[in-house]
């Protein structure tokens, strides 16, 4: 509904189901690659996929989560779902503000892209858009989420992307950076089958009805969904890598 997945619930679900992290970082890409495909489906038939932008700006991003989800075994997780569900938090406060309307000069200065899309036109910075995509996609690659809590802000609020427009062409590019993450935890040897397989068929189902309801509420009202779900998201991640953390120490301390 909101064109992020749902990855940044699924990881903390799994893990207090007792997936070890790592395990529950790959079937939660998984599952993102179900759900978004599924949703991307739905933006695609009515339009509201800028496929163009989404393969300027995704690349990177999906690059750097191959990278990220091959490199997870390097990072202490639970120090980097603190410092993502801050992150979360920064997006979420941002997407509560007013968009305010830009004008469209017509000087071209290198790295802003003039785009149009149907009845709708923005400006892409390049120069901003890259590297920030490029950025979440390793630390979603690694962590086992989207990425799509950073990329709509990104398209809403710095580039002018239209929201419908912007969760239609999340949902496309969630889809193709989870498929790199999965790949490159798969790779290191974490993929759970038992627990990817029928998740992803019910995740399925679920993406179809989200891109059905996205389409049938106002873009003001999606805005605020998007927003509230991802400091709902921080604070589930945050006390999940605290909890995360106190089992540990009371590990370390009964032995």
């Amino acid at each position: 509904m909101t064109g992020r997945g749902g990855g940044n619930f699924y990881v903390p679900i799994l893990v207090a189901c007792g997936l070890p992290m790592l395990e529950a970082a790959t079937t939660g890409q998984c599952v993102l690659v179900a759900t978004a495909v599924s949703a991307a489906l739905i933006f695609h038939r009515s339009r509201t996929i800028d496929w163009k932008l989404a393969l300027v700006i995704d690349p990177a991003t999906d690059v750097m989560a191959l990278a990220g989800g091959y490199a997870a075994h390097l990072v202490d997780t639970g120090a980097l779902k603190l410092v993502f569900a801050g992150l979360l938090v920064v997006a979420g406060t941002f997407m509560l503000r007013p968009v305010r309307e830009r004008h469209i000069g017509g000087a071209h200065r290198p790295g802003f892209w003039h785009r149009s899309f149907g009845p709708h036109e923005y400006v892409v910075n390049l120069w901003l858009a890259i590297p920030v995509t490029a950025a979440t996609g390793f630390v979603a690659g690694m962590v086992g989420i989207s990425g799509g809590s950073f990329k709509i802000p990104l398209m809403v609020l710095a580039c002018g992307v239209p929201m419908r427009v912007a969760v239609g062409t999340s949902s496309a590019m969630v889809a193709a950076t989870a498929l790199m993450g999965l790949v490159g935890h798969a790779a290191a040897g974490d993929l759970n089958l038992a627990w990817a397989v029928p998740m992803s068929s019910v995740a399925v189902l679920g993406g179809l009805l989200g891109g059905l309801f996205s389409l049938r509420i106002r873009p003001g009202d999606l805005k605020r969904v998007f927003a509230y779900t991802t400091l709902a998201a921080a604070v589930f991640m945050a006390v999940n890598a605290l909890l995360t953390e106190a089992s540990r120490g009371g590990a370390t301390l009964g032995g």
